[in-house]
């Protein structure tokens, strides 16, 4: 099974296609992804490549990490599970009051 990269400090316009041109380079991609805002749909600056095998992902992580992209000095390496935010939202209050 493959391992999912994160690539982090990307130039903000970075394509899913250009993401992959470059990973292609040490191996198979799974898939690539850049991050964006859901209302803006402007990148966020990172992005996930999954890679096929994990020797492929420690490859990449060997070539590419602390190496210049799209003008920038990208960060890579393995991705962390998400983490689970809660419920989210928060504050407000009920719909009642009491005086």
């Amino acid at each position: 099974m493959g391992k999912k990269l994160y690539v982090g400090s990307l130039s903000y316009q970075t394509s899913d296609g250009e993401l992959e041109n470059l990973f292609s380079r040490a191996g198979t991609v799974t898939s690539a992804q850049v991050v964006t805002d859901r209302y803006s749909g402007d990148s966020k600056g990172f992005g996930f490549v999954e890679m096929s095998t994990d020797e492929e992902a420690q490859n990449a992580i060997n070539m590419f990490n602390g190496t210049a992209f799209g003008g920038r000095t990208i960060t890579v390496n393995e991705a962390r599970p998400r983490e689970d935010r809660g419920s989210g939202g928060g504050g407000g209050g009920g719909r009642y009051r009491s005086y």
